[in-house]
């Protein structure tokens, strides 16, 4: 808004120093480049983030399979869990002991979280694994993807436009402390003989 606010100092103006027309040429260049470059590069980084992720995503896709497993039996609770008091609302998987076929048709067996509420043997639940059954975290989906993507060009934009604004109020800064810089002198220069009626006569 000061950029804005700034643009006041182009109206003709016998007051107007030429100090206040370089601040309203820096105004107006911080505006600009906050209206053009801050879309710009939100929409070259988010660009670019949305190729990098969407690959990534058919990547895991590729990689990753959906197969079913089956409860052999419920295990005790973590270690690290081990005080129901401490447990959340999203703790809603229980540990057990399950069988699985992984795609290349080997046969597994080991501990996994099942989002089972209650689970018995012989109850089947899906898990993620890798082409030879090890377990892998469910793959990243397009949406989500998506929406990381449109973050980072949206935290781009910000970057860009923050960046433009901290240099115009350095730049601004600089201009007021050599203004000021520039009336101490003044003053030092007039300040012996101001106030004194018949100076110099």
């Amino acid at each position: 808004m000061r950029a804005i606010t700034g643009l006041w100092r182009w109206r003709r103006n016998p007051l107007c120093r030429g100090t206040d027309l370089a601040e309203a040429w820096v105004a107006l260049a911080a505006l600009l480049l906050i209206l053009l470059a801050a879309p710009v590069a939100g929409s070259l980084v988010g660009g670019t983030a949305q190729d990098a992720l969407q690959r990534s995503v058919r990547e895991q896709h590729e990689a990753r399979h959906m197969v079913t497993a089956t409860v052999v039996r419920k295990l005790d609770r973590s270690p690290l869990d081990a005080d129901p008091e401490t447990s959340t609302g999203r703790d809603l998987r229980n540990r057990v002991l399950a069988d699985w076929t992984a795609p290349d048709g080997t046969g597994h067996q080991g501990p996994v979280l099942a989002s089972l509420k209650d689970p018995h043997p012989g109850d089947e639940f899906h898990i993620w694994t890798d082409r030879h059954g090890r377990m892998v975290a469910r793959p990243l989906d397009s949406a989500t993807a998506s929406t990381h993507a449109v973050l980072a060009g949206l935290g781009a934009a910000l970057v860009v436009g923050g960046l433009v604004e901290g240099g115009r109020r350095l730049i601004v800064w600089r201009m007021v402390r050599r203004r000021y810089a520039r009336w101490d002198q003044a003053w030092d220069k007039a300040g012996p003989d101001w106030g004194r009626t018949g100076t110099g006569s």
